[in-house]
């Protein structure tokens, strides 16, 4: 009989060993949904997503009042205000008596905001207040998709801004359309006759499924600051949203058999039992992002963790390719590359590239273009810049004042060794620039596209010779 660990090497040989080519397709489709599955719950057991969904709770208990202030006060010039109490129900549906409970309070702490009380700093603090959720959910996104850099702050205030205003006007526009379109007379009828009548009952069921992956899908498509595709973002959705809706029947009848917790928690146990709510709901939001970002980039799912760990060789000839690439298409004065168009072309993960251009861009050698995902560039001109800056800037990544070869200890000897290094090192670029390492190439395209054109030039005069 085999045991437990037998059974746990063959799973994994299983997903990560095998040749997945060779099989057929339902088979590969499922290596690879297990390989997803495997990632995102090795995911959740580093802690990051844990750490995080909790992080957003207690932002959220900070945020959910002004948020829902600001978005009422909006409503309000619509006229649907009134709106935001079934739907905060809707919410915390899975809490029973407890949800209803925490729904007539924030709405009464709602109502009890006025303008003209709080004063102008006040206003400021509670925007400021609703602004700081939406951006801690935007940094575990970036964190998810491997993305380092936030948006500027100018642009993220004001799409901040405009989700805050905007977005709840959208979301009961779109609600007040489909129960009116529900309350059409000829729907009403369609529905008085059995066999459709049954039909449009079983679909009304998997309404707050839809409605739920929907929600999800434009959630992991505009919060990260990188380029998620539509089906990336639909697929984490799906996931997300059936996990959600599912999670909402288990909590709720975990909430109805919770007597022995409510009487040792007694006036605390409606704010216990809706954190642990917020921190499912916000868990299963990261997993469902972890999802779009593997399904999005085959290259990251391998076995063994997120951490990249480059070589010294590694980065020096990643950081001389990339500099060669960027050079070149500067000549050419075609459109620069991004990091992510870098690393496909190289054959390597975008994390690891963004480490080299990082330490590139630190060097004052690379410098980022305005457009969007900003474009590599060369710093200054290529024809004076050395390769040996280039290479000693990435081998001195981590390295501090106080931290670095030369204050390190050591015997003279080894610091004569270790000179003969450094000095072999530089001598072997003997002060070449990147325009000389390019140039050959540069000029092979040239010759290549002279060559073509006398090609035509000749196949034209051959043409108008035989056929005068």
């Amino acid at each position: 009989m085999q045991t437990l660990e037998q059974l746990q090497k063959q799973l994994v040989d299983f997903i990560w060993n095998e040749e997945v080519g060779a099989y057929p397709k339902w088979k590969q489709a499922l290596v690879q949904a297990l390989r997803i599955a495997f990632l995102v719950i090795r995911d959740l057991f580093d802690g990051q997503l844990t750490l995080r969904a909790m992080g957003l709770v207690y932002t959220t208990l900070l945020s959910l009042v002004p948020f829902i202030a600001i978005s009422f006060s909006v409503l309000k010039g619509f006229g649907v205000h009134n709106q935001i109490e079934p739907m905060l129900l809707n919410f915390l549906a899975p809490l029973e008596q407890r949800g209803v409970e925490i729904t007539n309070r924030i709405i009464e702490f709602v109502n009890n905001m006025k303008a003209g009380v709080l004063g102008s700093v006040g206003l400021v603090l509670l925007l400021y207040t609703a602004v700081s959720l939406l951006q801690k959910i935007e940094r575990s996104f970036n964190y998810l998709w491997h993305v380092s850099e936030g948006r500027p702050f100018a642009q993220r205030v004001s799409e901040y801004i405009s989700v805050i205003l905007i977005g709840p006007v959208l979301i009961f526009t779109a609600l007040g359309i489909t129960a009116s379109i529900a309350s059409i007379a000829l729907i009403q009828q369609l529905m008085e006759i059995e066999a459709i009548g049954v039909i449009f009952e079983t679909a009304s069921r998997f309404i707050p499924y839809v409605l739920v992956i929907v929600a999800f899908t434009f959630v992991y498509m505009l919060v990260p600051n990188t380029k998620v595709y539509f089906k990336s973002a639909f697929v984490g959705g799906l996931v997300a949203g059936v996990l959600w809706q599912t999670a909402g029947w288990i909590f709720a009848s975990f909430v109805i058999n919770s007597t022995n917790y409510i009487a040792i928690y007694t006036v605390f146990a409606s704010l216990i039992i809706f954190m642990i709510w917020l921190y499912v709901s916000w868990l299963i939001l990261l997993v469902g992002c972890g999802i779009s970002f593997y399904y999005q980039n085959p290259e990251h799912r391998r076995l063994h963790g997120r951490i990249i760990l480059l070589s010294s060789r590694l980065k020096e000839k990643l950081s001389i390719a990339i500099m060669a690439q960027v050079a070149t298409l500067y000549y050419e004065k075609q459109p620069p590359s991004s990091t992510q168009q870098l690393a496909s072309q190289f054959g390597v993960g975008a994390e690891a590239c963004t480490k080299v251009v990082d330490a590139l861009l630190d060097a004052k050698l690379l410098m980022k273009t305005a457009d969007e995902p900003p474009g590599l560039i060369p710093a200054y001109a290529p024809e004076v810049m050395l390769l040996n800056d280039i290479v000693n800037a990435v081998r001195a990544v981590g390295e501090t004042s106080s931290l670095n070869p030369l204050a390190i200890e050591s015997p003279e000897h080894v610091h004569q060794i270790y000179e003969r290094l450094e000095q072999g090192v530089q001598n072997s670029l003997h002060n070449l620039t990147v325009k000389d390492m390019i140039s050959a190439s540069l000029q092979s395209k040239s010759n290549n596209f002279n060559s073509n054109v006398e090609n035509q030039v000749d196949d034209n005069i051959v043409r108008k010779l035989t056929n005068p």
